[in-house]
């Protein structure tokens, strides 16, 4: 009886330390880091669905751009969220034929990142993204137009150097993004849209992988914060895209100069504030 009351009486005076434990007296606040872009610049699509020639002229795209630390563990694991909407506009060889490319791009993923020496960040991970889109061509009279839909698993990763600039925060990233597997659509050569919409499905779906569809997005981005919370936005936006399958070859290729502005703010659950406790852990850097 003497050694559980002992017991007992160790267990209620240790019972504030393990109280103290469990709670955080820093408040770990995550900005969400937002961005607005558009792109401007070279595109080439060669399409043999469309035409055996390649197309060449200038492209525009819009994209909404948000991340923030994870909840679980945001030191070391942020989310991303990509969206992106743009339009081409090509010419052939001879400038007597017109082709136009629509496009709408979705993306969700998370990477695992590590601190490096000299304020840098190296970051890994992956993301899963929804891509349609449409090549137009007005020439053509029987098969007018390319549909092109794919969902696909990617490799994502991301090296990022803080410094100043004029004492301002400049951040610059590269973010590169490659498809390892997923699915796309691809009508076989020659097949008229009427055929698949009066029922003939077969190898219209395929599995992706880099033999027959291959896509890479680089970015170089510089954020320059004009006060705490805003920044200016400039990159390059580069991106290579192909697929040969059914006979029928697709190629784009695009160079873009983004511009845009980019921000972080503070988001509080359930009415919480910021105080001198808060701990902030960005996602950017």
């Amino acid at each position: 009886m003497n050694y559980f009351k002992r017991l007992l009486l160790s267990f209620v005076g240790l019972l504030p330390y393990f109280v103290m434990a469990q709670i955080d007296t820093s408040d770990i606040v995550r900005p969400v880091a937002s961005a607005w872009e558009i792109g401007v610049g070279h595109t080439s699509i060669a399409d043999t669905y469309l035409s055996p020639l390649q197309y060449d002229g200038m492209g525009i795209d819009l994209r909404y751009e948000r991340r923030r630390a994870m909840s679980f563990n945001p030191d070391k694991w942020t989310m991303a969220f990509d969206a992106s909407v743009g339009v081409d506009r090509v010419l052939n060889p001879a400038r007597n034929s017109l082709m136009w490319s629509g496009n709408l791009d979705l993306s969700w993923g998370m990477m695992h990142r590590w601190r490096l020496p000299h304020s840098a960040i190296l970051a890994a991970g992956g993301s899963t993204s929804l891509d349609l889109g449409c090549i137009y061509s007005a020439r053509n009279g029987n098969n007018p137009a390319s549909a092109k839909a794919a969902w696909t698993i990617n490799l994502t990763g991301e090296l990022s150097w803080s410094t100043l600039l004029a004492k301002r925060r400049l951040v610059l990233s590269y973010r590169p993004t490659i498809p390892i597997t997923g699915l796309f659509f691809a009508p076989n050569y020659a097949e008229p849209y009427y055929e698949i919409y009066l029922g003939n499905a077969d190898g219209l779906c395929h599995g992706a992988w880099w033999g027959n569809y291959f896509k890479m997005q680089n970015r170089v981005i510089a954020d320059w914060y004009l006060s705490r919370t805003t920044a200016l936005r400039i990159g390059y936006d580069g991106t290579i895209f192909s697929t040969r399958v059914n006979n029928v070859t697709t190629q784009m290729i695009s160079h873009s100069v983004v511009v845009g502005v980019s921000g972080e703010w503070l988001k509080f659950a359930h009415g919480g504030t910021c105080n001198e406790n808060s701990r902030i852990i960005s996602a950017i850097y």
